[in-house]
């Protein structure tokens, strides 16, 4: 596969978002299916790998982690291995559970060690603040990661959901390597960050990039979810009215799909990818087959005219609300 840069970090064009393994997408995946993933994955040509330290449950909260810490240290000198900290939930509310961030610098600190003994591993190739803390300055944040990268505890880091005047902030105490956010055909609104990433030399990774999955055109008005596990149950997209409001643009893409010998998800992914050469995409599955067809994204080659009709597209035809996120809970 095709690699990228992310700052002066190099990874796959396409990478693997873990997070659909443990957390937020129905029950965890049990050890064997975790390898299975994960080893297709990298026979796919992927070694950017996605996980935090909260995404699992509330039984095993850490369940990320430790599984992909007894399944990756075999290939750690093969991999690109991101994780983050800072970020919590409020387990007392009904799911998606509200988030509650900490970057407390002492609480930083402990985060890291976490998750170095979870993954088996001496170091971390990214490591980002998994939310802005209204409690904690950038420069305070920054500050904690220059040392992590001194002690090579981590070798870049990042922020994600972070506004432009934060990233401009941290990025001058130590500069960001790259900017985790939700980015799709469904959610561009992190557009206007482009012009800063560009000036200040930021890759940005795009989880969502399918929008949490409605893009692979294998859902329908039938399709169901557990409210108990699922964050899909509650999705906009996933609420049987979305369907018909998609139903035009969705028949507009899949045309445009087949002119490229592609399937949707492939044609949304190479749009991402399409947008700038520092953005790549961490979707994630559970699925073998669409893990490969995702990955075959990386093979497809938008024009410049063929991004600007599929703007046009977006611009012009209706589609429903998608998810944005959880909400932060009440400090």
């Amino acid at each position: 596969m095709q690699e990228r840069k992310l700052g002066q970090l190099t990874v796959s064009a396409i990478g693997y978002g873990c997070m659909g393994l443990s957390h937020a997408y129905g029950r965890p995946c049990g050890e064997q299916e975790f390898r299975h993933i994960i080893a297709a994955a990298l026979d796919a040509g992927i070694t950017f790998f996605d996980t935090a330290e909260v995404y699992g449950t509330p039984d095993d909260p850490h369940h990320n982690e430790n599984m992909l810490g007894q399944v990756l240290p075999q290939y750690r000198d093969r991999i690109v291995l991101a994780s983050k900290f800072g970020l919590g939930f409020d387990l007392s509310a009904q799911p998606p559970y509200p988030l509650v961030p900490n970057s407390d610098p002492k609480q930083i600190k402990a985060a890291l060690e976490g998750s170095l003994k979870r993954l088996h591993t001496d170091h971390l190739d990214l490591y980002y603040q998994h939310r802005p803390d209204p409690k904690v300055e950038p420069e305070a944040v920054a500050t904690v990661m220059a040392e992590l990268i001194q002690e090579g505890k981590i070798l870049y880091w990042g922020v994600s959901e972070a506004p432009a005047d934060y990233i401009r902030r941290a990025h001058q105490v130590c500069p960001i390597a790259a900017v985790q956010n939700r980015y799709s055909m469904l959610a561009r609104h992190h557009e206007e960050l482009f012009p800063l990433l560009e000036e200040l030399n930021i890759g940005l990774v795009a989880f969502s990039p399918l929008a949490n999955g409605i893009l692979s055109g294998q859902y329908s008005a039938e399709s169901k979810f557990d409210s108990a596990t699922d964050y899909r149950a509650k999705m906009p997209q996933f609420q049987a009215q979305s369907y018909e409001q998609n139903q035009q643009l969705f028949a507009r893409l899949t045309e445009i799909a087949q002119e490229h010998n592609c399937t949707m998800a492939q044609l949304s992914l190479a749009w991402v990818m399409g947008k700038r050469p520092w953005i790549v995409p961490i979707p994630g599955t559970r699925s073998l087959e669409r893990l490969q067809e995702n990955a075959g994204a990386a093979a497809v080659t938008l024009s410049a005219q063929e991004m600007a009709a599929i703007d046009t597209a977006l611009d012009q035809l209706p589609h429903s609300a998608v998810y944005g996120g959880a909400a932060m809970a009440n400090q």
